[in-house]
């Protein structure tokens, strides 16, 4: 499926860049090459949506910069994907992967849209996604959307890509762009970087803008990085950090310049990591890999508390859905009313109108128990959510990572991602067996993960989490066990 050798395979940023500067390499070429590797592969895997009609005049102006000894810095021509739930004010749409927005153009970029493009990248095309952020029905498919059909992850094409950010995780890492932005509400970027065998950091909540982004939950959602290394992942975090006017979560945001300059091989080296043993126990095979991480994160120099668990792990899920709940009514409502007057819904229960007269593009699977549940909330001044939103900040926060790190005096919590990827199942949805994305999550805190080995020679990743704003300290221990251990392999070259 991934087809025949691909000159640019794996190729990092830094690579990419200095054949750019050398002029062996121009952002059109690249550009040119990554859509016909698109056009070749991508029919098997459902990854990509569409693709940006400007994406070669964007190149060329691009390379036209370049020679007028204009560099813009490390996305300068660089092609890449954003999800399809990033507002792009251009040829493309914009969708979450519904037919009920097929129609509408948004009339201004989001936020980290615009900060790429003024960053000289080329974007190339949106990426397939679990259809609304997966947040539709509780018996979903993932990577599937009514729009884009089942996305399939590139290791094993029966086998699950794991959602939301779908897309954005496959065409990675099958090569079919050089980097791409997903989103998170609760492991939509860890899980699919996960099982797809890259690199996905889930910012905290507030580092990197939710405008123009299409919700789910304002109190958990955020964009991020997905990319094959970690400093390819710091390098386009660098370009979507940073404050907003238009997003207030953003205001007191702690924004390094370069998170690139975290990229370090000795970055273990005394550091204090905990092992929570409680966020693992769900594959035996992973906790091997688990195992062996934790060895090799000691012979770098790191200090392994074992076990450090994660307080109230167990007790998230229900607060959390009760949040997620009325949050999401509020926020997809207050979202489309930024549409223009071609967007005929206003509100949630115009979507799930829209959902039963297409049932059959729609809901060929799965049906949207969770929009019928969202649809009978109030405001979110009822004393439900205010007290849900209250339990789940305390058990996540207050009594949950920040007492695992007191008591222990760590620098970091590491854990399995996930369990390798489950066969597709449109007869009984998802059925993955276990993830640690929940409590860094509801918290908002940092999360990165990092390929960590291969279980049935389907990948597998390990999590970092951190306090708030300790992204660049992340990076540091990430990159260093990922310069260590390399376990980043081509789903070309799989065996």
């Amino acid at each position: 499926m991934t087809g025949t050798a691909f000159e640019h395979e794996e190729a990092t940023l830094a690579d990419l860049r200095a054949s750019m500067a050398s002029g062996a390499l121009t952002s059109r070429a690249l550009t040119q090459a990554y859509l016909a590797r698109i056009e070749a592969i991508d029919p098997g895997l459902r990854s990509v949506l569409e693709i940006n009609p400007d994406a070669l005049g964007i190149a060329e102006a691009m390379d036209e910069e370049r020679r007028d000894g204009n560099d813009r810095g490390a996305l300068h021509g660089i092609p890449l994907l954003v999800k399809d739930n990033l507002d792009t004010a251009d040829g493309m749409r914009t969708t979450a992967g519904s037919l009920a927005l097929g129609a509408v153009t948004p009339a201004r970029d989001a936020f980290v849209v615009e900060r790429i493009r003024e960053a000289g990248a080329v974007i190339i095309g949106k990426t397939n996604l679990s259809e609304w952020a997966n947040f539709r029905s509780e018996r979903s498919s993932s990577g599937w959307s009514a729009r884009g059909g089942q996305c399939r992850n590139p290791f094993d094409p029966d086998r699950s890509p794991c959602g939301s950010s779908s897309g954005s995780g496959v065409a990675v890492s099958a090569n079919l762009c050089a980097v791409a932005i997903g989103t998170e509400t609760d492991g939509s970027i860890v899980c699919p970087s996960s099982i797809t065998g890259i690199v996905g950091i889930k910012p905290t909540l507030g580092l990197v803008s939710r405008s123009g982004v299409i919700p789910v939950a304002h109190s958990q959602d955020t964009a991020g990085p997905m990319a094959r290394t970690v400093a390819d992942a710091a390098a386009l975090l660098s370009v979507l950090a940073g404050t907003d006017e238009g997003d207030p979560s953003t205001a007191d945001a702690r924004v390094e310049p370069d998170y690139t300059a975290f990229v370090d091989p000795d970055g273990l080296r005394g550091a204090r990591i905990g092992a929570a043993r409680n966020l693992a126990g769900f594959h035996d095979r992973v906790d091997r890999l688990f195992d062996d991480a934790l060895d090799a994160m000691r012979a770098l120099g790191a200090e392994i508390v074992d076990p450090a668990d994660v307080p109230h792990k167990d007790e998230l899920d229900e607060p959390e859905y009760e949040v997620l709940l009325y949050e999401f009514k509020a926020d997809i409502e207050a979202y489309l009313s930024t549409l223009g007057p071609s967007q005929p819904h206003r509100t949630l229960a115009d979507l799930v109108a829209f959902n039963r007269q297409h049932a059959d593009e729609e809901m060929p699977f799965f049906g949207q128990e969770v929009f019928e549940k969202a649809v009978q909330k109030g405001p979110l001044t009822e004393k439900a959510y205010l007290e849900a939103l209250a339990t789940c900040r305390r058990l996540s926060r207050d009594e949950g990572l920040d007492a695992a790190f007191a008591e222990h005096r760590l620098d970091a919590i590491v854990a399995p991602s996930n369990a390798p990827a489950w066969l597709i199942d449109h007869a009984n949805g998802d059925h993955d067996v276990g993830g640690e994305s929940t409590p860094a999550a509801v918290a908002g805190y940092p999360n990165v993960t990092v390929p960590m080995g291969f279980a049935f020679d389907l990948p597998v990743g390990l999590s970092f989490m951190g306090r708030p704003w300790t992204e660049g300290a992340l990076i540091r221990y990430a990159s260093a066990f990922e310069d260590a251990t390399i376990h980043r392999r081509s789903p070309a070259t799989s065996s």
